[in-house]
């Protein structure tokens, strides 16, 4: 008994089949979890992008030469304004806007060479998630 006890552990044909099998299993399950990890991150990522809606419900020409935009936030996460262009040229404005979810409010672009009557302007207005929102507009 004692002989084919030490033959057996002297034997080491079926520990590689294992310790291979073992080690598969340890690296399916680890690529799995960095799989399942990176899907939730991206689709909670997209999912934030896609419930944010801005629109602008009204643009008017103000007699200062500025532009003034009425803004509502029609999604589902906060908003808030990082730029505001005018024909493609970067413009400053006022104040920082930011929006709950179903706010609105009014940003002032600071137009320094005025608008034009007639005119037609595109304004874009762009969040920190990198959402546009924009249109053409003809001065009055």
């Amino acid at each position: 008994m004692a002989r084919k006890l030490r033959r057996f552990f002297r034997d080491k044909r079926a520990i590689t089949p294992v310790l291979s099998n073992l080690l598969l299993t340890v690296v399916a399950v680890a690529a799995m979890s960095i799989a399942t990890t990176a899907t939730y991150v991206i689709t909670t990522n997209l999912r934030e992008n896609m419930s944010e809606r801005v629109v602008i419900e009204d643009l008017w020409f103000n007699s200062t030469g500025n532009i003034n935009v009425y803004l509502r936030n029609v999604g589902k996460v906060a908003v808030h304004v990082s730029a505001v262009y005018v024909n493609h040229t970067s413009k400053s404005f006022t104040p920082p806007l930011s929006l709950e979810i179903g706010e609105h409010g009014w940003l002032n672009i600071l137009v320094s060479d005025g608008w034009v009557s007639g005119s037609l302007y595109y304004a874009d207005i762009v969040t920190t998630r990198g959402t546009h929102v924009g249109g053409y507009y003809k001065a009055p």
